[in-house]
């Protein structure tokens, strides 16, 4: 990387770029400022804009659209328009087998440290969760270009720059549209930190919501409500116990659950959210009626446990009447290729590593080219996301290893180039 390079992505990590999803709305979201930043640099290597705007309102509106992503949107005057979505190409618009595609979000979570560069590591929010990465390929994309000729000509790049990765949209504001709207390859790369290993696998999540609808109670009379804490505490713990052996190829994540804050108060009412991701849309509709049954045995338990306390008898006879399952998110699509083209292409003639068999995947926008035609699809960047503090504070992202990122993506392009030099022979 340059010292333009570097001037870019300390550029960038100044930029506040969390979505309304991540701050609550209300703070300036600098994202068409990033995107032109972006651009800008791109522009010197050849790269013209040719989209450069917010996704229409249909995008919000599906069903698989997540609930919070629809109420924001319904809620926050100029939730669409503060997160446009950019795409750049590189030369003339190519048939789809002789592009190649890279997805960045410029998007971030909330929080994060100053913005700082010691000369060999990059602090700020967006260093590897992906502003770091969008710069490495740049450095990449230069390198590339004065290796091989036919990049830009023969081939063609293209680049989006995307909104609505973090927060829980799951990119259905963002990469979903662009995909629609044809702006793929046959080569389709997400810049995600994977630590160099080439990954073509993304789960995808759903989020189920349980809520206690009963009766509030006083500390002096605790047997007169329903207990809303202790039902979903111990519908946590069944569920922790009971669910993981159905996500075969995902996680159970068994998360935030609010009933009250006060130490003189039964609460009768709360709710407990449950994430489930998976690697197939087969297991996620087996996790999703895994949930329901797993949930029925785990009130009647709740029934049986507590059916003579004096104090939670209430609450264990009307356990099944106040207890409901809804959710939040569900329906997203999951990517799944055992590509053999991609294996000779980016293992065998690019040298890149492959991601370990026995590692799960995780959860990115790449789910949107699930099933598309024509196209293989890897998430492959630099980093690890707990390794390198994404999504925390004190998120980094060393030099070098965006070097070695930028050396990567030269490879994997001359070998895309080649390997279409070779089908045009």
């Amino acid at each position: 990387m340059t010292e333009s390079d570097r001037e870019l992505l300390l550029h960038l990590l100044a930029l506040r770029t969390a979505g309304p999803l991540e701050t609550g709305g209300g703070e300036p979201v600098e994202l068409w400022e990033a995107q032109s930043a972006y651009a800008e640099a791109a522009g010197r290597l050849g790269f013209r804009v040719v989209h450069h705007a917010p996704a229409g309102p249909d995008t919000v509106t599906g069903s698989d659209v997540p609930r919070a992503v629809g109420q924001a949107a319904d809620t926050m005057p100029g939730f669409l328009d503060c997160q446009p979505n950019m795409v750049l190409r590189l030369g003339p618009e190519l048939p789809r087998a002789a592009t190649v595609m890279f997805n960045v979000h410029m998007d971030t979570v909330a929080g994060g440290g100053p913005v700082s560069f010691s000369g060999s590591r990059f602090h700020g929010r967006g260093s590897i969760d992906a502003k770091g990465p969008a710069v490495g390929l740049l450095a990449g994309l230069r390198a590339a270009l004065a290796a091989s000729p036919a990049l830009g000509t023969e081939v063609g790049v293209l680049i989006q720059l995307v909104a609505g990765e973090e927060g829980g949209a799951m990119g259905v504001f963002g990469t979903k549209p662009l995909v629609e709207q044809g702006y793929v390859g046959r080569l389709n790369v997400f810049c995600e930190p994977t630590g160099f290993r080439v990954l073509s696998r993304a789960t995808a999540s759903m989020t189920a919501r349980l809520r206690v609808d009963g009766r509030d109670g006083i500390d002096d009379e605790p047997g007169a409500g329903h207990n809303a804490t202790v039902l979903l505490g111990y519908l946590a713990q069944h569920l922790a116990s009971e669910l993981p052996p159905y996500a075969v190829d995902g996680q159970v994540c068994v998360a935030g659950m609010n009933t009250g804050s006060m130490h003189n108060k039964v609460y009768g009412t709360g709710q407990l959210l449950i994430n489930l991701s998976y690697g197939s849309q087969d297991t996620g509709r087996k996790l999703e009626a895994a949930l329901d049954d797993v949930l029925r045995t785990g009130v009647e338990r709740f029934r049986e446990r507590f059916a003579d306390s004096p104090t939670f008898a209430t609450t264990a006879r009307d356990a099944a009447r106040v207890t409901h399952l809804d959710w939040l998110k569900r329906g997203l699509p999951a990517l799944y290729a055992d590509d053999a083209w991609v294996g000779e292409l980016l293992l065998e003639r690019a040298g890149l590593a492959p991601w370990p068999a026995e590692l799960p995947a995780f959860t990115c926008d790449a789910i949107w080219l699930a099933g598309v035609p024509d196209t293989s699809t890897v998430v492959f960047g630099p980093g690890d996301l707990g390794a390198n503090q994404a999504h925390a504070e004190g998120e980094f992202a060393d030099l070098a290893d965006l070097d070695r990122y930028a050396r990567h993506i030269e490879r994997l392009l001359i070998s895309f180039a080649r390997n279409r030099l070779d089908q045009g022979n």
